[in-house]
């Protein structure tokens, strides 16, 4: 009898082409691609006169430096000329190598890791990587999917494989039932408060429970987003009926018999019950607040009904200097209540917060409301195929009667590599994964929330939540 293993092992060893040095040569079943990492590794490629080993196993999306405006003038209308060149050698390699490319304005293009599992490519037991750091997004379903660098893309690309160590295991469990406006976002933020952002370096993280058994596909693709905020290299959720049922009937699904090898195969992938984790936390989903970051770290956090906390009561002397070069930056004082903190800007987007789901929170929370006059409120839908969905079941209209600006599908200001930037100063909530200095725009104040928080600090003017719209 082999010893038992967890859901990860399980996928590791299923994909271990070769071990040599405490390193593994690991297979890759898909291969995530946008024009910011990718430049560097097609020309190496080229350099070098290598192909791309399995061009069906790419997908490549335009994602970071698009606009969310005038998106039908096509590239020309890319005022930057260092994003117009990445986008445009984008389609100039993808055509060259035969990989498959959802290019902007497609309307099946969106931000990367919307559209892998919104095409049905992301599926159970699969490895997925890209040069992104928030592909752990798409371990929620059961897929061992990690971020990687350029050179590694390169590697990829030539080879589809790459060089890993093995990670230890870790498991979350949370069982119980989440409060009323109370989401994902803010379960992961919870975390995020208990183990800091290095808490589970060198680790996967398994996320079980009833807690995360009642989440939405939607829901467990944020959790697993924000895994690698909390040092971890990949989240990951075994699959079940709600990942079957999300599936089902996808661009890139199985179909017919396929589908039902592909179930049973998908089935058998959850950890054994006598599986041994390097480190267990439990949580009670009743202990999960409604979460909103002060600092500039996602691991910064109180709840909505919170105060700012005093950096001299941290016993940590690095956490003590983090807190104190937060608050400067941050322009708050310690004791500073978070709900009832003026707003200038509000961003409900990313690859964290942008699906139907989350725009569907938002619309019902700002029905028959208005944002408040000194905010500039924008949503940004993560594909295009959200925004047609958006639109189709009157959430656009919604949030349009209510005074958001209703954008086309993009990083957007997650990143600020595109026309989406804060200006200094300015403060922002925010429903992206990271609130660093300067992460936004340059001197810009990020506030990370749920889109529920998002959507009610937008009609109120200030930090609130929905309870507190009254």
């Amino acid at each position: 009898m082999p010893p038992p293993r967890t859901l990860y092992d399980k996928i590791w060893d299923a994909h271990a082409v070769a071990d040599d040095d405490g390193e593994t040569l690991l297979y890759i079943d898909l291969h995530l691609l946008h024009e910011v990492t990718s430049p560097q590794a097609f020309a190496g490629l080229a350099a070098a006169g290598r192909t791309v080993r399995r061009p069906e196993r790419a997908l490549a999306l335009s994602d970071h430096n698009v606009p969310t405006a005038g998106q039908t003038a096509g590239l020309a209308g890319v005022t930057d000329a260092k994003a117009r060149a990445q986008l445009e050698a984008l389609v100039d390699n993808t055509r060259r190598f035969g990989i498959e490319n959802f290019p902007m304005g497609d309307p099946r293009g969106g931000i990367v890791h919307v559209v892998g599992p919104e095409q049905g490519r992301s599926q159970p037991g699969m490895t997925i990587v890209c040069g992104d750091s928030h592909t752990s997004t798409h371990g929620a379903f059961g897929a061992l999917a990690f971020g990687i660098g350029t050179s590694e893309v390169e590697h990829v690309l030539a080879t589809q494989t790459i060089r890993q160590r093995r990670s230890r295991n870790m498991r979350v469990i949370v069982d119980g039932t989440l409060a009323r406006n109370v989401h994902a976002k803010d379960l992961a933020l919870h975390l995020l408060g208990l183990i800091g952002v290095d808490g589970a370096g060198g680790h996967v993280i398994e996320y079980c429970g009833t807690a995360i058994r009642a989440l939405s596909m939607e829901g467990r693709m944020t959790l697993c987003n924000l895994s690698i905020e909390m040092g971890a290299r990949a989240g990951l959720v075994a699959p079940d009926a709600t990942t079957f049922a999300y599936l089902a009937g996808r661009a890139a699904a199985p179909r017919s018999d396929s589908w039902d090898a592909a179930m049973a195969r998908w089935s058998a992938l959850t950890s054994d019950d006598d599986a041994l984790f390097d480190r267990e936390l439990a949580i009670d989903a009743r202990d999960v607040r409604a979460m909103v970051s002060w600092g500039t770290n996602p691991s910064q956090v109180v709840a909505i009904d919170g105060h700012v906390p005093d950096p001299a009561t941290l016993a940590d002397s690095d956490a003590r200097a983090s807190a104190e070069r937060a608050l400067v930056y941050m322009g708050l004082a310690p004791g500073t209540r978070v709900a009832g903190q003026r707003l200038d800007r509000v961003f409900i987007g990313s690859c964290t917060n942008s699906r139907i789901e989350d725009l569907r929170i938002v619309s019902e929370v700002v029905r028959g409301r208005r944002v408040a006059p000194h905010i500039r409120a924008m949503v940004v839908p993560g594909s295009g195929l959200v925004k047609r969905q958006a639109e189709a079941e009157g959430i656009a209209d919604t949030l349009r009667d209510a005074g958001f600006d209703w954008r086309e599908p993009g990083c957007s200001m997650c990143v600020g590599m595109n026309a989406d930037r804060l200006q200094p100063g300015e403060r922002c909530a925010a429903t992206s994964n990271r609130n660093f200095e300067n992460r936004q725009g340059r001197g810009g104040r990020t506030h990370l929330m749920s889109p529920a928080l998002a959507a009610a600090s937008a009609i109120a003017g200030h930090i609130a939540s929905p309870e507190m719209l009254g």
